[in-house]
This record gives structure tokens, C-alpha cells and sequence, in this order.
């Protein structure tokens, strides 16, 4: 029988497919991981793996342990997967900033909530400082295992198989690859990887218009979820990054939209600030380019929100 053991085993090996209607022409080729193929619907099974394998390996997780991490929702998401498999106590630190269907998730995979309250539904420095400083709070309790996705090294090994996909997929001939950072960790994974295959293939970073810290500005709130921290992530790796490209909300929703209804992609915001990025590489590298993005998660999380409305 060629069955997993568990859900685990399904995480990965994601489909890459081409971008058509919504790419003008002369650009480059534009080629995009549907990671929402994940069990959960997110690129974050990846990381969520990654980070409780090596703990449960060097005996930081033990059984019986509780798991705490602070997360929009993708995230939370995972580790609830990686919880129900693995047997272990999940307490999520969010926050109403975040779409409904995420915050329902974790709960229908046995997560137990705090809700951080948002300002005005809006992604802020504060929002998130607020909810790691609720999150450290609960780690300390004993028998307790703090994720803590932003600072977590481990996160990185998690995407090391995300960028070798993409070399196969592509057999070798990608030139750039483009991405939202969020905690910096999969921008970070993917880019050692290719790198290590190839030193020319180029990365761009992709953060929102309203808060473009990464490109030398002020932070600011925006609708982007699982992105745009309004600080540099303590994992973020300048020294790998070709470029910043700040997208604004307004480009990045617009885009979901268009990938929905021109390429059949039902994919969120941050997918679509990747996409619009990565139209601006394509233009710069031309027709002759091959430029890799993901599809960061699924439209389905957002249903509740304005992107797909």
C-alpha cells in the first residue's frame, strides 16, 4: 500500500504551475508553487514540521508538553495538524486582526485561543509585539514548548525542501525567486537552497506598501495578512536578498482577485503581492527568464474578509 502513516507524510511536494492571463507580454516566465496543495491549506505545514521535529530531536519537546506560539493563523493552523498527530496540548495567541476562518481552524483542530484585540482590524508592530508578549507570558508555565516562530532557526530547515522542489521542477533553469516575508524563514530556506545549486539565481523580497521597513521606511498598518511585521524579523537574511519590492494592500487584493477569476487560482493577499512582485521582476529580467513565486494559501481563508468579495 502506498498510504502515509499520517497527515505528516502529505506535507510537501507541491504542484508548480504557469502564470498566463495575468502576465503581460515580454515578461519573463512566471511559475507558482500552489503550497495551499498542503494538509492544512498553507506553505506553513512546512515550518510547523520542521520546528517540532528538531525539538522533540534535541529535547526541548517532550511528551506531555503544551506547545504556545503567537500567529495570524497560517501558522496556528500547522502546529494544531502537527498537535492532533503528535498528541500534544496547543495553546494559539492571536488576534481579530486575522480572518475568522483561520481563528476557527485552529479551534475544529482542538487549539485553545487568546484573542489579542487589533487596532481597528489592522496588522501593527504593536499588535504583534503585544502578542508575543502574551505568548512568552504562557511559556512560561512548566512543561511548556514555545515555538516562537520569529526567532526560531529551525523554521528555516523547514523550507530547505520547498527550494529543492523548485530546482527540480524547473530543472535548473530558475532565475529569480519572489516572496512575502513574514518571519523571513522561508525567503531564507528557499534562497540558500537555490543558491547553493546556482549563485546567480536572484531573490526578491516582497513587503507591504504601507509598512516598507525592509526597503528603509517607516512601518505602518496594512491588510496583508501573515506578512509585514513593522520591524525586520530577528531571521530575516538581507545579504541573500537582490531586492525589496513593497506592494500596497489595495495591489495585492486586486491581484487575488485576478488570479481567481483569470488563472483559476483561489489564493489570499499575500499571494497576490507575490504575483504583483513578480510581474515586476519578469518585466526587468524579459522573456528568456524564469521567475519562481508561491501561492502562499488558499483563498478559502479569507471568505470572511473583503479580498474575495
Amino acid at each position: 500500500m502506498s498510504a502515509y502513516s499520517n497527515v505528516l507524510g502529505a506535507i510537501g511536494n507541491t504542484s508548480l504551475v504557469q502564470l498566463n492571463r495575468v502576465v503581460p507580454d515580454g515578461c519573463a516566465k512566471i511559475l507558482a508553487k500552489l503550497e495551499w496543495e498542503n494538509p492544512t491549506g498553507s506553505m506553513k505545514d512546512r515550518v510547523a514540521q520542521a520546528m517540532i521535529a528538531k525539538a522533540e530531536a534535541d529535547g526541548r519537546l517532550k511528551p506531555g508538553y503544551t506547545i504556545v506560539e503567537y500567529t495570524g493563523g497560517s501558522t496556528g493552523i500547522s502546529l494544531a495538524q502537527i498537535c492532533v498527530a503528535k498528541g500534544y496540548r496547543l495553546r494559539i495567541v492571536t488576534s481579530d486582526a486575522f480572518a475568522e476562518e483561520k481563528r476557527k481552524h485552529m479551534a475544529a483542530l482542538g487549539a485553545e485561543l487568546m484573542i489579542v484585540p487589533s487596532e481597528g482590524g489592522l496588522t501593527t508592530k504593536k499588535l504583534i509585539l503585544d502578542m508575543i508578549e502574551a505568548a512568552e507570558k504562557i511559556a512560561n508555565q512548566p512543561n511548556t514548548f514555545w515555538t516562537d516562530q520569529l526567532r526560531n532557526g529551525d523554521s528555516i530547515d523547514g523550507y530547505t525542501q520547498l527550494g529543492e522542489e523548485i530546482w527540480k521542477q524547473t530543472d535548473g533553469k530558475v532565475n529569480a525567486f519572489v516572496h512575502c516575508v513574514g518571519t523571513g524563514a522561508s525567503s531564507r530556506g528557499v534562497a540558500n537552497t537555490l543558491k547553493a545549486h546556482n549563485s546567480s539565481v536572484q531573490v526578491f523580497a516582497v513587503e507591504p506598501g504601507e509598512s516598507p521597513v525592509l526597503s528603509g521606511g517607516q512601518p505602518g498598518p496594512h491588510k496583508i495578512e501573515g506578512v509585514g511585521i513593522g520591524y525586520t524579523p530577528p531571521l530575516y537574511d538581507a545579504g541573500i536578498v537582490d531586492d525589496v519590492i513593497p506592494v500596497p494592500t489595495a495591489k495585492a487584493k486586486a491581484m487575488a482577485r485576478r488570479l481567481a477569476k483569470e488563472e483559476g487560482l483561489f489564493a489570499g493577499t499575500s499571494a497576490g503581492a507575490n504575483v504583483v512582485a513578480a510581474i515586476e521582476v519578469a518585466e526587468r529580467l524579459g522573456p528568456d527568464a524564469v521567475v519562481t513565486t508561491l501561492m502562499c494559501d488558499s483563498g478559502m481563508k479569507y471568505l470572511s474578509t473583503d479580498v474575495h468579495q
